[in-house]
């Protein structure tokens, strides 16, 4: 059984129906012991830093998470749920749950201006994956696939070997991200079509090492 994290931050349902799409068992939970019990966690989630973290310490959430990490369970993280496993939030500026040691940056308006004309933020809409480096969720990628994005502010690991793949958006910054059990995604693959049910099949197989 997959627990797909609920801690108030939506975007739960659809996460669900394209578990459910590729033929895997998921539950929707705040349950700390559902989560313990599960073998697999989907921790998504849109909107911001600082309420996403306080809903999951108010929920206890904060450690079944980093329990969960602990034991080598795997976890994919999506969109506010791969910020906040950062150690901190320029958004809000947010005290993180600290799984990945790093930052959570803002697009800076004069950057995006400056080597993109026309582009806003936030970044909404689809762009490709750079890899960086290999991992098994994204074994299926093909350089022409796109991924769906809504976004202000992206993950900076401190550590180079933690970062997977980047995308390029007037700046190139880091859009998946990943250490030991934990895997990551700026984008969104519930709502990425084929390419997105793809990585979700991938975790749904992953046996970290």
């Amino acid at each position: 059984m997959i627990a797909i994290i609920d801690y108030d931050a939506g975007n739960l349902t659809s996460v669900a129906r394209a578990v459910t799409h590729i033929g895997f068992k998921c539950i929707i939970t705040n349950d700390t012991k559902e989560i313990g019990k599960a073998e697999r966690i989907i921790f998504p989630g849109v909107g911001a830093a600082g309420s996403a973290m306080e809903s999951i310490k108010r929920l206890g959430l904060d450690e079944a998470i980093k329990e969960a990490f602990s034991s080598g369970k795997p976890i994919l993280g999506i969109c506010i749920g791969t910020q906040v496993i950062m150690d901190y939030s320029e958004e809000n500026d947010t005290k993180c749950l600290g799984i990945i040691a790093g930052k959570v940056l803002s697009f800076k308006f004069d950057a995006i201006r400056e080597n993109g004309a026309g582009l806003k933020i936030p970044h909404m809409g689809w762009n490709r994956i750079i890899l960086r480096k290999r991992h098994f969720i994204l074994s299926d990628l093909k350089e022409e696939d796109e991924f769906y994005f809504v976004h202000g502010y992206y993950p900076a690991p401190d550590d180079p070997a933690h970062l997977i793949g980047t995308t390029d958006y007037g700046i190139s910054f880091p859009s998946v991200i990943g250490y030991k059990n934990i895997i990551a995604t700026q984008f969104h693959p519930e709502k990425s079509g084929r390419q997105g049910l793809a990585i979700l099949k991938n975790f749904c197989a992953w046996k970290p090492c």
